[in-house]
């Protein structure tokens, strides 16, 4: 018969396990992927309280030469990030004051090349996993084991992330050159197809009989 008593090691990786499921309500995060047509520019907003720090990562994954335009800004309009033609990239900074933080993806320089833009915006760090972690006594067997195995399943997000958006890009690629090709190949069938209608006609040009005429002057 199983008895329904706990033992305190037991009950820590319990409490363990709950909190590696439940980590991600601790800190915000914001990650979008979005269509950004020519001629446009996306904007979007994010609360944050002093003394947080944040970091802002963006890839573009199709499109163009794959590069935008990205600003941002703090709750008094003041510039803490601009770059211009930017393929991807990441920043961190720290939020000098409490209030609304703007960042934007801009496509305007582009005329009829529309975009696909991947951003991942962090806010805050990731908080212990144990919120005596940092005590004098030693972390339990299963209590290590949990940090362990929250180590490595970011680990496994970021990498799975990275690849992401890696096959996406690549794809992308792919299907422009297969376009690329296609339409070179039309090409080619159409300058085949001329050259050797010429080619007839003027072999035939050769072989036509011509007929010559003759006047006759009276005297």
């Amino acid at each position: 018969m199983l008895s329904g008593r706990l033992c305190p090691g037991s009950l820590a990786g319990l409490w363990g396990l709950l909190l590696l499921l439940n980590l991600g309500c601790a800190v915000s995060t914001s990650e979008l992927t979005f269509e950004l047509p020519d001629n446009a520019k996306q904007c979007f907003y994010e609360e944050i309280m002093q003394g947080i720090k944040c970091t802002l990562e963006f890839q573009v994954i199709t499109g163009g030469h794959y590069d935008v335009d990205c600003r941002l800004e703090d709750p008094d309009g003041i510039v803490l990030y601009k770059e211009m033609k930017k393929q991807y990239d990441s920043f961190t900074f720290t939020a000098s004051r409490n209030g609304t933080y703007k960042f934007c993806f801009s496509n305007e320089f582009s005329t009829f090349t529309h975009k696909t833009v991947y951003f991942d915006f962090q806010v805050g760090d990731d908080p212990p996993l144990f919120p005596s972690e940092n005590r004098v006594t030693a972390l339990t067997q299963m209590e290590s084991a949990c940090v362990a195995i929250h180590e490595a399943l970011k680990s496994v997000v970021e990498h799975q992330t990275h690849f992401r958006l890696r096959e996406a890009q690549g794809r992308s690629r792919a299907e422009d050159l297969n376009t690329r090709v296609a339409y070179w190949s039309v090409g080619e069938a159409v300058i085949l197809l001329v050259v050797s209608i010429g080619q007839v006609f003027l072999l035939k040009s050769f072989f036509s009989d011509k007929r010559t005429t003759t006047t006759r002057v009276g005297s």
